[in-house]
């Protein structure tokens, strides 16, 4: 069968009982058609700004073109108008879309490698450009033909010699195992140049910003409650609803450090270090996906930066310095868990009355003599000191995010402070139980409302005096509980 070029036909067919076969042949469009149609399909915006980078530059030769004629024709307002539109068109197809553009090309090696910044001394050093040019088509002087020749090369210079500073660098940032918010930390940053003869100059090591993350609207699940502002028990009426939120698909997590580290001079051959301060606000996984190397060398006429693929990840623990809250219960919970754990040890607790089941050997014969009636010596069981910290996690909307982020302190700070007094001390959280003290503190740097069930119901009575943290109601508590256990009640007064 014999294959036809030119117009496709396509042979639609439903069947007997259908309607006829049709025949589908090109479809003719007018020119206002065809152009809609090109520009619902939308231009690229590199070929856009390459378009108006020719448009531009066409713009600026036919200037220099009309200019040269006018001068010749002796019209010198209309030649320093002509010249100056020339030069102005020229300087900023230069400075806007000729960067964009070299950003854009298809070599990864090249597009990857640099970003360009015109700085304050390069637009003026391009005014003066500008002005000595138009004085040169003005004038026709060879002197100041040369004068900006020499200037414009001079550009040409500052750019291939920054990149030769930044080239072959390489780059390590070393960061502490142990964060904390609030407390502050150093940073090691080294850079090696591993050149046999080119030295490097006026380097600086800089936090390159994140782009913003999308977001996007979506229905989510939330709860219709009368009347509002109550807790949920005392709420009349609580049903199942959605709402219609702009959230945010994937939270992009902060960068390490926004400042820089400054190296003034760095030989071929050599490594060095520079120690950065960071200060974490708040808890929380702080990454960082690259860095810049950046450099205003010779000139200072473009910041020319070197983007490095360097992942690295901290987790910032919460702040475990004491506050208000914290110097409220330690003395309760100090009090309670020594009369929890009252015993038989080394150290002194208490001087009581004598019990029929007390030993004798215990018996204090001073004291007994002194008030007439049997005493007996009680010791503190120190090998016994078993604490357990409960983090009973809220769920969603419970509690103010202030009253939360309190309660994170506060266990962190609880479980920092018994950690360093010779205690046997757990941790039970919905989703880590142990004893690692570390891993507990990444467990509350990352930790939000979730809805999940309150750990509590399966916290099974042990020999641990528990510390729980708790939203639930007092009234909802198991009673086995109340006689080991101190409640903190997240976002309600003690």
């Amino acid at each position: 069968m014999p294959r036809h070029s030119g117009a496709n036909l396509e042979v639609s067919e439903s069947g007997p009982s259908s309607h006829p076969m049709t025949l589908k042949g090109p479809v003719f469009l007018s020119k206002s058609q065809r152009l809609i149609r090109l520009l619902r399909r939308g231009v690229s915006e590199v070929w856009l700004r390459f378009l108006l980078a020719i448009a531009g530059l066409i713009l600026a030769f036919a200037a220099a073109l009309f200019s040269t004629v006018a001068r010749e024709s002796g019209n010198l307002w209309a030649t320093l108008i002509l010249a100056s539109a020339a030069l102005l068109l020229a300087t900023i197809v230069g400075l806007t879309t000729v960067p964009y553009l070299a950003r854009r090309i298809g070599t990864v090696r090249i597009r990857e490698a640099f970003d360009y910044d015109v700085t304050r001394v390069g637009i003026i050093y391009v005014v003066i450009v500008l002005l000595i040019g138009i004085a040169a088509l003005n004038t026709g002087n060879n002197l100041l033909y040369i004068v900006v020749a020499a200037m414009l090369a001079a550009i040409v210079v500052s750019g291939v010699a920054s990149a030769l500073v930044l080239r072959e660098l390489e780059l390590d940032v070393r960061l502490p195992e142990h964060v904390f918010a609030g407390r502050s930390m150093l940073a090691r940053i080294l850079l090696r140049n591993p050149r046999k003869w080119l030295p490097s100059f006026s380097l600086n090591v800089v936090s390159l910003e994140k782009a913003n993350p999308a977001r996007h609207w979506r229905w989510l699940p939330t709860t219709f409650a009368v009347p509002a502002g109550r807790p949920p028990e005392k709420q009349w009426i609580r049903l199942p609803d959605r709402q219609l939120r702009r959230v945010i698909e994937k939270q992009v997590a902060p960068n390490i450090f926004n400042g820089s580290a400054y190296f003034p001079y760095l030989p071929a051959r050599v490594s060095l270090m520079s120690e950065l301060e960071l200060k974490f606000q708040r808890r929380g996984r702080y990454q960082q996906e690259s860095f810049g190397l950046a450099t205003r060398f010779p000139f200072a006429f473009l910041t020319k930066t070197r983007r490095v693929p360097l992942v690295r990840e901290v987790i910032v623990y919460p702040s475990v310095e004491p506050t208000d809250q914290f110097f409220e219960v330690l003395p309760l919970i100090t009090g309670e868990f020594a009369s929890f754990e009252r015993g038989r040890g080394n150290d002194l607790y208490r001087i009581r009355e004598y019990m029929p089941d007390d030993s004798a050997r215990y018996v204090d014969w001073k004291a007994s003599a002194k008030s007439g009636s049997l005493k007996v010596r009680e010791f503190s069981r120190e090998d016994e000191r078993k604490l357990r910290i409960v983090f009973d996690n809220p769920i969603v909307d419970v509690v103010s995010e202030q009253a939360y982020e309190s309660a994170v302190a506060l266990a962190a700070s609880l479980a920092w402070h018994f950690t360093g007094e010779n205690t046997d001390i757990s941790f039970v959280t919905q989703e880590y139980r142990g004893a690692d003290i570390y891993r507990f503190l990444a467990y509350l740097a990352v930790v939000e409302s979730q809805s999940l069930p309150s750990v509590i119901e399966d916290l099974e009575v042990s020999d641990d005096y528990n510390v729980i943290l708790t939203a639930r109601p007092r009234g909802t508590i198991p009673t086995a509980l109340w006689s080991c256990s101190y409640f903190v009640f997240i976002g309600s007064p003690q």
